[in-house]
């Protein structure tokens, strides 16, 4: 396994600036010629020297003016960590704005391809990333995008965002080595909602459950003692009910389905990495609730270096930019005979370990992650079932 988290030992201030300059210098496109020798008499042959290593240019994409400027800045600023952490003499990064925009995107692309980069990281939004797969296909370089859209992954494009399946897949495991076979799926009518229902019902086919009872309702609605009514008078009594929400409107299902009469101190609620911030679990209904997330521990170090470098949190995405550039990093160091950076290397199926634990690259574009299940308390979440430490525990 190629490891993403190697001390970050120098003072950051004197490598920043030093990385930086480097940077700027080798985007430069001029070049310089030798001059002719003098008229000589001929002299013995001498031995050729061999040729220096080539760079490998690797292009991020992210929106450094716009809207999301903050969050794009955040998240360069952490690629530059994992640069200054892991980069080789033969690695190049080329930031590139993509004003936060599918257009821009695709400039963004087209210029950074034309300026050689065999790899992309990022653009940020779905959009963005839908805009930048046709031209990255048509020059043959892979994406390692930073949206959760598991739907733009494939064709060359990695989805390194937090998807649901995975989620949804690794909390029902452990649903199920508790005793729980009995489940409702209570979602939004949207994509995601689509998703963690289509994961809800393989993942108990897959450990022996069954889904008893499925309800959707508008995304958009604000009474949300609607679609927890359509769940306790249902006549359906389940052992666990996965709530496709996260933040407020988690807490107000919780609250509304408790309101409605579902127990909820005996019908265990799930939920996914929506779950993994502060205060969840303020609402008394959520509480004991189980979800899969990243082990914040395996961040934790991380956010501490961020803070303490720039003097603010890392927005939690602010991780993803980090592992995308280690991995690109890494694999710089070992090419592919044309000098570019190697698929089959990209889906080791050993996979690497990033800030947020180990994870690996499919062929089909979905990144696969280990996880944790993280118990829902007042004062926090709390970590109930470890993430594993490599894929043998989870199989290949």
């Amino acid at each position: 396994m190629a490891r993403l988290t190697t001390p970050f030992s120098r003072a950051w201030g004197q490598r920043a600036a030093a990385a930086l300059l480097v940077v700027g210098t080798l985007s430069a496109c001029s070049t310089v010629k030798a001059p002719a020798p003098p008229t000589q008499a001929p002299q013995a042959p001498v031995a050729a020297v061999p040729a220096a290593p080539q760079t490998l240019k690797v292009a991020i994409l992210l929106p450094l003016s716009g809207s999301s400027a903050a969050l794009g800045q955040a998240m360069l600023e952490s690629a530059q960590m994992a640069l200054f952490d892991l980069a080789g003499d033969r690695f190049e990064l080329l930031p590139r704005d993509t004003k936060g925009t599918p257009t821009g995107a695709a400039d963004a692309a087209r210029q950074a391809i034309a300026e050689g980069a065999s790899l992309i990281l990022g653009p940020l939004f779905a959009a963005d990333v839908a805009a930048v797969k046709p031209v990255a296909q048509s020059a043959g370089v892979d994406v390692l995008a930073f949206t959760n859209d598991w739907t733009q992954a494939g064709n060359g494009t990695y989805v390194l965002g937090f998807v649901p399946a995975d989620q949804v897949t690794r909390v029902i495991g452990f649903a199920r080595s508790r005793g729980v076979t009995r489940y409702v799926a209570l979602a939004p009518r949207n994509a995601y909602g689509d998703a963690v229902v289509n994961a809800v019902q393989a993942a108990s086919r897959q450990f022996g459950g069954q889904v008893a009872q499925v309800e959707r309702y508008d995304p958009a609605v604000t009474d949300l003692a609607q679609p927890a009514r359509q769940v306790t008078q249902a006549g359906v009594q389940p052992q666990a009910v996965m709530l496709a929400e996260g933040g407020p409107r988690a807490q107000g299902l919780a609250s509304a389905l408790s309101a409605n009469g579902l127990n909820t101190q005996q019908v265990k609620l799930l939920g996914t990495v929506l779950w993994d911030e502060p205060g969840l679990g303020q609402e008394p209904a959520l509480a004991g609730a189980w979800f899969a997330a990243p082990s914040p521990q395996s961040r934790a170090d991380f956010e501490a270096r961020f803070e303490r470098t720039y003097g603010r949190k890392p927005p939690r995405i602010a991780t993803l930019s980090y592992d995308a550039t280690a991995i690109a990093a890494v694999l710089a160091k070992m090419p592919d005979a044309s000098g570019r950076f190697d698929r089959a290397a990209l889906n080791n199926p050993n996979g690497f370990e990033g800030m947020d634990g180990v994870f690996r690259l499919r062929a089909d574009g979905v990144v696969e992650r280990g996880l944790a299940v993280l118990e829902v308390t007042p004062s926090g979440p709390r970590v109930i079932d470890p993430a594993p430490s490599s894929f043998d525990v989870l199989g290949q």
